[in-house]
């Protein structure tokens, strides 16, 4: 039977995706969970995978349309049979002629028909034709690793790749860019999200108008409607790190070994998980003249692309001990990138975090991300002169900004939520693998 592929659902509020790219064209063999397509919505960029093993034997929405959800956007054929595809369709009824040929009505678009082997050759004997060097590299990586290998002029082709089928993972290439002998001395380059876009101007022009993308159009709209739902107020807290300092030092080598890095990131998100259940109206939403308050606590870690910006979420984030959370953060944030993220992971939402302190920022002012009440933005930690026990000290220092909805959460409940996570923060257990 025919496998029809469906526009996934990337999101509770999504109603629909645009295809990026087609992985696979009209024709190809492809395998159950291979990478088919590629979308994009306001929530995530995500390789699609296919439903089902067989034939692409149609396509039904191209490279840059908008579909709704669970829209048929192609289908997948019984697959390969001593040699010849099998037909995605059972033979069409005979023709106004008798001839049994179609009507034109009657005539899958942009399907066409699997290649026969010339008579008397085995199909096995006869040789594939042999991959493009763009091919190549594409079953060999993902797009994230592409696009790091254009911005170093690596070729991946030079990569022993460690995934399934010696395919090029992240850790491949950022492993062989960290060991790689600088070039005529050159300075290593800032990640893409860090420059500015490459813009061409044509001679003689003084400006140069690109569309804006999918996702980036998605964002706007976003921002825009929660500036209209919340009524936005920030309180700034100011944090001595002292202590995690002092135990990410400590930990360091028994977290690597156990497989996870100790970051300053993770044990804001505990901090945070434990002051909800202490405060439970900040995670919470409203719905209409309805409070929903929520018992599972559902911390959104916002990750920064190079096309973007999204928030994959830790479910039931209260459950989970410090080690736990390292390896969800890490482990959401580099699939994020890799486009790899499945739907249930950016979606449930009840509490996000957004660190704009990674690139330098002593503190932001973030909108909140509906349908949530509160959103918290880590600032820079950086060593600054400071007051400890009526003594004067440098100590690593930071801000931590919390924006929530008035219409729900008072000022007095929102500081009273900050002061906890203060707390914990500057006075924390030990943390121990």
């Amino acid at each position: 039977m025919p496998t029809p592929v469906l526009m996934p659902q990337m999101g509770e509020s999504i109603a629909e995706g645009t295809i990026v790219r087609w992985i696979k064209k009209v024709g190809d063999p492809v395998e159950r969970d291979e990478p088919l397509f590629e979308i994009s919505t306001d929530k995530v960029d995500a390789e699609i995978p296919s439903p089902g093993a067989g034939i692409l034997s149609e396509i039904r929405v191209k490279e840059g349309e908008t579909v709704a959800v669970n829209s048929v956007v192609a289908t997948i054929g019984e697959g390969v049979q001593d040699g010849e595809a099998v037909p995605a369709q059972p033979a069409p009824p005979a023709g106004p002629q008798g001839d049994g040929s179609p009507s034109p009505k009657s005539r899958p678009a942009e399907t066409k028909p699997a290649a026969r082997p010339a008579a008397g050759v085995e199909a096995s004997a006869r040789p594939a034709a042999p991959a493009s060097k763009e091919e190549a590299r594409r079953a060999r990586s993902s797009p994230l690793v592409r696009r790091i290998a254009r911005e170093h002029d690596v070729d991946i082709e030079a990569i022993q790749g460690s995934g399934i089928g010696g395919r090029v993972t992240k850790h491949d290439i950022l492993g062989y860019l960290e060991h790689r002998p600088a070039v005529d001395g050159e300075a290593a380059r800032a990640p893409a999200a860090q420059r500015a876009p490459d813009v061409t101007f044509r001679p003689g022009e003084s400006v140069s108008v690109v569309p804006m993308t999918v996702m980036r159009k998605k964002i706007a709209e976003h921002m825009v409607l929660s500036r209209r739902t919340s009524a936005h107020v920030h309180t700034v807290f100011e944090v001595n790190y002292g202590r995690l300092a002092k135990l990410r030092e400590e930990h360091r080598a028994a977290y690597e070994q156990a497989g996870a890095k100790l970051t300053y990131v993770a044990f804001i998100a505990k901090a945070v998980a434990d002051a909800l259940q202490a405060v439970p109206v900040l995670n919470a939403s409203i719905d209409g003249d309805n409070v929903v308050y929520r018992k599972d606590i559902n911390i959104g870690i916002a990750v920064a692309l190079d096309w973007g910006l999204i928030v994959p979420v830790i479910p039931r984030a209260e459950e989970k001990s410090l080690l736990g959370l390292c390896r969800a953060i890490a482990d959401l944030a580099s699939r994020a990138r890799a486009k790899q993220l499945k739907p249930e992971e950016v979606q449930g939402g009840t509490f996000t975090i957004t660190n704009p302190g990674g690139f330098g920022a002593q503190f932001g002012l973030p909108i909140i991300n509906q349908p949530q009440v509160a959103i918290l933005g880590v600032g820079s930690i950086e060593k600054r002169v400071t007051v400890v026990d009526d003594a004067i000290a440098v100590r690593p220092m930071g801000y931590l900004a919390l924006g929530f909805d008035h219409r729900l959460v008072d000022g007095a409940v929102a500081d009273r939520f900050m002061g906890m996570v203060k707390q914990r923060l500057e006075n924390f257990e030990d943390c121990g693998v």
